[in-house]
């Protein structure tokens, strides 16, 4: 079972228009609500590829119980810590005409110390009963980094396969604690650690300094861009099939629970990375986050072009161990 981890959240609240025109009064068609945050992501994408999951995650107020009630009705199975504070929600404007959705943020919650010392409590007992656990999205608060922090901490005592897929100021601190796999878009590596990885070269030598703080996979996101990754030191280049995208939300966390499908599958590495990299671009294509279908992406694998850089490893026979 793959445990997928939510420090932050979001109950978002859809309304939907057939066109806005800015300025004037606009009456949505309908109203709907929408569990979010990226860790809840991956688990209704995960539920979408038939793989058994749990999420844990923070719910408090009115929102949570709405967001509880959400995940229920979606068949999201989920455990949660209760918080004083309310859970964030965003307004989020869906347009048919246009192809278009906007989503504005409320500010995060927050959380307490003995919320956070609950949560890790709830962590340190489902990491025991998993075989891989996603840590994902932001952290609410200063007082939640702890969570990133003691669970990659637990997911080695374990031996369990850890995958991080976070930003902020609190990543520095995970990527120095080695979790197994990391995923990460390049803007928020660029925003949250200061530094360049704007031509190959920079992103090569980023990817080698991971491998020597002893992360084993590493996969480095940019949109409809190439994406770059390694495993165990070797580099390989994705070229990405081309979508007719209309919101990137939830693409890296449609990725991402692909990487985790590849690893509790045992799939050989190509056609694990292909996976991943088809759901991110179809995700994109669609407004419902994380929750593409094999359907949907078995006519675009072949697209994807692996190439590798550097010295070179078997693909195509590689052998499905991950650890």
């Amino acid at each position: 079972m793959i445990l997928t981890v939510t420090p932050n959240p979001l109950l978002e609240k859809r309304l939907h228009f057939n066109e806005v025109n800015l300025g004037n009064v606009n009456r949505s068609s309908e109203e709907t609500y929408y569990a979010g945050g990226k860790g809840i992501n991956v688990s209704r994408q995960l539920n979408k590829l038939q793989i058994k999951n749990s999420a844990l995650t923070f719910l408090g107020g009115s929102n949570g119980k709405i967001l509880r009630k959400t995940l229920i009705d979606e068949g999201i199975d989920f455990n949660s810590v209760n918080i004083k504070d309310e859970t964030r929600y965003s307004s989020v404007i869906i347009e048919k005409k246009n192809r278009r959705m906007t989503s504005f943020f409320a500010p995060d919650n927050e959380i307490t110390e003995t919320e956070v010392s609950h949560f890790i409590d709830k962590l340190d007992k489902a990491i025991q009963n998993c075989s891989i656990v996603v840590f994902s999205g932001s952290s609410p608060c200063k007082a939640a980094d702890e969570i990133f922090i003691k669970g990659i901490g637990l997911a080695k005592q374990y031996d369990k396969i850890s995958i991080v897929d976070t930003y902020g100021s609190h990543l520095k601190d995970c990527l120095d604690l080695a979790p197994f796999c990391i995923h990460n878009n390049l803007n928020e590596l660029e925003n949250s650690l200061n530094i360049s990885l704007k031509i190959e070269d920079e992103i090569k030598s980023f990817l080698d300094e991971l491998y020597s703080k002893g992360i084993k996979h590493s996969y480095l996101t940019n949109g409809s861009s190439p994406l770059y990754c390694s495993k165990f030191g070797f580099h390989y280049k994705v070229i990405p099939p081309q979508i007719n995208a209309v919101d990137s939300i939830g693409s890296g966390d449609a990725f991402t629970a692909g990487v985790a499908y590849g690893m509790e599958k045992d799939l050989v590495f190509d056609e694990a990375l292909k996976t991943a990299a088809a759901l991110g671009a179809v995700n994109a294509s669609r407004f419902d986050a994380a929750n593409v279908s094999f359907e949907e992406i078995e006519n675009i694998l072949e697209q994807i072009k692996i190439t590798p850089l550097g010295k070179k490893m078997k693909l195509i026979d590689d052998s499905p161990n991950y650890q």
